[in-house]
């Protein structure tokens, strides 16, 4: 069931892209986000100094090649395969599907553009993959710096945009700055992985239960002692501290064990004490244990 849908991701963002590109951006010679722009240029400049015309599905495929052997060193083998296989889908619908045009409207093109590469982007970093190129740059120092892969994705595609502008033209360049800007909140919004939220869990199994979401979600939890209202039978309630990006992750492992469990989400504004990094629960997956804290004592002044 999980591949399945993966695999449907897969082809919906693949979709969702080529037609961003096909019947919004390339037609307005707005520039897309990441590797995808840079395709572009590269096949605009095989036009103009070559008298080429290369299909821009091809180059996109060919640029991610070397981003991916990065991606498979930094995030590992998982979330790389999957992202290649987006990149093969993202490349083939582009070719597949016919370019045309909805609106000559130069700002609608740049607004929608962005937005619908924003959707796909941001449902694939949400079942754990990238749309490649930029997106695994991205999300490789949002990782090692906490920072949301959205801003890094601004940050990064404005020095495409740069060189987009001393290239071919400004006003081109200004567009696709609009486009970017809205393809990167859509991802933030939906790629939440640094909004977190207090998940109280109240079950008849708390034990097996715990044990399953600590086979699923790499997180610490507390039990805590509870009563019911209206029955007074007693028992146990789990609280833990997740991400909204592991809320899928845990509710399936609640599920699994106890389809009448009832699980209160809180919004978590802020917290105070060890909250297991990206790195932390990688080396969680191999050993099975978090790696220490290291304390340094205080130097006392006399």
């Amino acid at each position: 069931m999980e591949m399945m849908k993966k695999i449907g991701v897969v082809l919906l963002s693949g979709v969702i892209a080529a037609v961003a590109l096909n019947f919004f951006l390339i037609p307005a010679q707005v520039l897309a986000a990441g590797m995808n722009g840079v395709a572009q240029i590269v096949v605009s400049l095989g036009q103009q100094y070559l008298g080429i015309t290369f299909d821009t599905g091809i180059f996109i495929f060919l640029l991610n090649v070397p981003i991916f052997v990065v991606g498979f060193l930094k995030l590992g083998k998982a979330a790389t395969f999957w992202s290649f296989m987006n990149v093969i889908s993202v490349s083939l619908f582009t070719i597949i599907i016919p370019q045309g045009e909805v609106t000559n409207n130069i700002l609608m093109n740049a607004i929608v553009g962005g937005v619908l590469l924003g959707v796909g982007g941001g449902l694939s970093l949400k079942f754990g993959f990238t749309t490649g190129g930029l997106d695994i740059v991205s999300l490789i120092l949002s990782n090692t710096t906490g920072k949301t892969v959205g801003n890094f994705m601004l940050l990064l595609n404005g020095i495409i945009v740069l060189i987009a502008g001393f290239i071919f033209n400004w006003e081109s360049a200004l567009y696709t700055i609009i486009s970017i800007y809205a393809m990167s909140h859509v991802v933030d919004a939906i790629h939440t992985s640094h909004q977190k939220v207090t998940a109280f869990i109240i079950t008849t199994k708390p034990n097996e239960v715990g044990q399953n979401i600590s086979e699923h979600v790499f997180r610490g939890m507390t039990l805590l002692p509870s009563m019911g209202g209206y029955s007074g039978v007693e028992g146990k309630m789990i609280m833990m501290v997740v991400t909204r990006y592991e809320l899928y992750d845990l509710e399936q492992a609640i599920l699994e064990v106890d389809e009448n469990a009832f699980v209160d989400f809180v919004p978590t504004q802020s917290i105070i004490g060890r909250f297991a990094s990206e790195d932390d629960q990688r080396t969680f997956k191999v050993t099975g244990v978090f790696p220490e804290i290291k304390m340094t004592k205080k130097k006392s002044h006399k």
